[in-house]
């Protein structure tokens, strides 16, 4: 058996050999974006390089996911997941967008994938997997961006999906049930001589999804006669602004959305106008209670007017809880990477105001997200660009590769301890069933 060390070294010369295909493979995927659920071209892609590896696994899970299997050859243990989210934004303005479609990598997924794949050539082409206990899964998840909210309920419409974030639907799959813990990364904005970063938290959310149903006149020649459906919206818009001084500084509330549809013709009353969403806060209870803020605010809309509004409310995303087990251990590995001057340590309750559906994860098995420096530009904005691969792709991979090797190496200990401390907040089925109490449609006439 190899020591620690000597695997760790194998595993770093590996993804070193091969380091021009894993930053061609990630810019691949970079110019070849697609949104959630339609990422086909994407799996395709993961699943012939899991092919490559001669790892065995299962694809269309989730419509698009791909999971594999990778057993240690020093008998069995815990398993551990390591993800890559498969889609894109929609970002059209992006240089790397899709003409067609608008999806653009303007949030760093393709480094995920990147890193995920060069991290399973470095465990697998080493011969490391022989000095390690347990099992390591390999997922490339669909659907994490949280948009095209239209399009995703009408795939819920048809049975396709219950939920409308990819890991929520996993979790109802019982897709991880597999594992015993998991970890994933993240493109992000560091400080100073900061390569990584590790700890923090993030705020929860749910989505609104709001029809505006009006009643269609000529704006010129009579006016009079219609319930103009946008002004409702506009009403409601201004009513969420005027609870802008109630929000709490620690909940760190924050409401957004679009108009996707503002009406057919400049000429006529607008008389179906559709609006989607969004209420975050840092705890689950601040976001039910500002929710209730957005409804009374959309209810306004309708009541000033006399329209009619259809509100639906969607399970969203919770807070993620980094186990704190994992976090200690992945220090040493990163660390051990990319030295002790440019790692990060964030305090748990540090907040840095985005969602992500691995908090949901992380309610109901041990779970670790981390950032990673190399990137231009605002996530989610045109000019969101990874200008350090080197960094972002390569050292993210043999961090990867250092994590599983100090988890699994010989009987696999440190991962028990892991299993052993966890403090999950939710069981699966507490989990489906708080998301499922949420969903609600209210239907309210502001004529009647």
């Amino acid at each position: 058996m190899l020591t620690n060390e000597e695997a760790k070294q194998r595993a770093i010369t590996v993804i070193d050999q091969h380091k021009t295909e894993i930053i061609d493979l990630a810019q691949d995927i970079l110019k070849h974006p697609e949104t959630g659920w339609n990422e086909t071209r994407t799996s395709k892609v993961t699943r012939t390089w899991f092919d490559k590896l001669s790892i065995p696994h299962r694809h269309g899970i989730g419509l698009t996911g791909v999971k594999g299997s990778i057993k240690g050859g020093a008998g069995p243990g815990p398993s551990v997941g390591l993800l890559g989210e498969l889609d894109s934004l929609r970002v059209p303005e992006h240089p790397f967008s899709d003409p067609l479609t608008g999806a653009a990598h303007a949030c760093g997924h393709h480094a995920q994938m990147g890193s995920m794949l060069g991290a399973l050539t470095g465990l697998v082409d080493s011969s490391v997997l022989e000095s390690l206990s347990g099992t390591i899964v390999p997922f490339a998840v669909p659907a994490e961006e949280f948009i095209e909210v239209e399009n995703r309920l009408k795939l819920k419409a048809e049975g396709k999906i219950e939920f409308l974030g990819g890991k929520q639907e996993l979790i109802k799959l019982d897709e991880f049930n597999d594992m015993d813990m998991a970890i994933r990364m993240h493109t992000g904005d560091l400080p100073g001589a900061m390569k990584m970063s590790v700890g923090g938290t993030c705020n929860g959310h749910v989505v609104k999804f709001v029809q505006y149903e009006g009643r269609g006149a000529h704006a010129g020649g009579s006016p009079h006669l219609g319930i103009n459906a946008l002004n409702a919206a506009m009403v409601a818009i201004h009513s969420m602004n005027a609870n802008r001084e109630t929000f709490r500084d620690d909940e760190m509330v924050r409401f957004h959305g679009i108009i996707n549809r503002g009406g057919d013709a400049v000429s006529a009353i607008p008389s179906d106008v559709r609006l989607e969403w969004r209420v975050r806060a840092g705890s689950i209870s601040a976001v039910r209670e500002n929710n209730k803020r957005l409804d009374r605010s959309f209810k306004a809309g309708a009541l000033a007017v006399g329209a009619k509004v259809s509100i639906n409310t969607i399970p969203g995303y919770f807070p993620i809880h980094n186990d704190k087990t994992m976090k200690d251990i992945f220090i040493e590995s990163a660390q051990y990477v990319i030295g002790n001057d440019h790692l990060q340590v964030v305090s748990d309750d540090v907040n840095r105001g985005h969602s992500s559906d691995l908090g949901d994860l992380s309610y109901v098995l041990p779970t670790l997200g981390f950032n990673v420096a190399g990137v231009s530009g605002v996530g989610h904005g045109k000019d969101y660009l990874v200008e350090d691969w080197e960094n972002t792709i390569i050292n993210t991979a043999k961090v990867y590769a250092t994590f599983m090797i100090d988890l699994l190496h010989g009987d696999a200990s440190p991962a028990k301890k892991v299993i052993s401390s966890a403090k999950l907040d939710m069981t699966r089925s507490e989990y489906l069933r708080f998301q499922r109490d949420q969903a609600e449609e209210i239907h309210f006439d502001g004529a009647s």
